[in-house]
């Protein structure tokens, strides 16, 4: 079983009943997360010990939503680093500049063709930036915009690598999507 977030529930391995540990409860018959973390079974203790937040770092996958977008970069607020949340009040600065986009055509990239403001990125930080940012890239295949919300508010359905469609509309947006982990 990969992380768990709190209020999860967690299936207990076959064999002997195993005492809960640390960062489980049960309720309602039920043993769920108290912590986020992965779940880990000691001898006959199953406990979940608590992933520490740590600063992005070279090839560190991010996600973040964007803030603000000009001709040249986009700006995102970065808000999980390697799969761990960050505790609210310390996101990090992310930059995406156009040459990170996309792997080809890097001359012919418009920011606003790729994102809009609050769409929500998974990206790789490539390195530190300035003092305040860190350089993210999304020129690979699992790598863009992962959820965004329509003009009437509704999630959009990526229907190409470059475009997401409204489901109540069905007009068609141009984003640079990631490809979905499970295809």
């Amino acid at each position: 079983m990969g992380v768990v977030l709190p209020g999860q529930p967690i299936f207990l391995p076959r064999g002997p009943v195993a005492q809960l540990g640390p960062g489980l409860y049960s309720r309602d018959a039920q043993v769920r997360a108290a912590l986020v973390g992965i779940p880990r079974s000691d001898a006959s203790t199953l406990t979940i010990s608590r992933r520490r937040p740590r600063p992005p770092a070279p090839n560190s996958v991010v996600l973040g939503s964007i803030t603000r977008l000009s001709p040249l970069q986009a700006m995102l607020s970065i808000t999980v680093v390697d799969g761990v949340p960050l505790p609210a009040g310390e996101e990090f600065t992310g930059v995406i500049r156009t040459q990170d986009v996309r792997a080809t055509e890097k001359d012919r990239i418009k920011i606003a063709d790729c994102f809009r403001g609050g769409d929500v990125v998974r990206g790789l930080v490539i390195s530190l930036g300035d003092a305040r940012s860190y350089f993210v890239t999304t020129a690979r295949n699992d790598l863009g915009v992962i959820f965004a919300t329509s003009e009437v508010g509704a999630t959009m359905e990526p229907v190409s690598w470059q475009e997401m469609r409204c489901p109540k509309t069905g007009k068609i947006e141009k984003r640079k999507c990631a490809k979905p982990e499970n295809l």
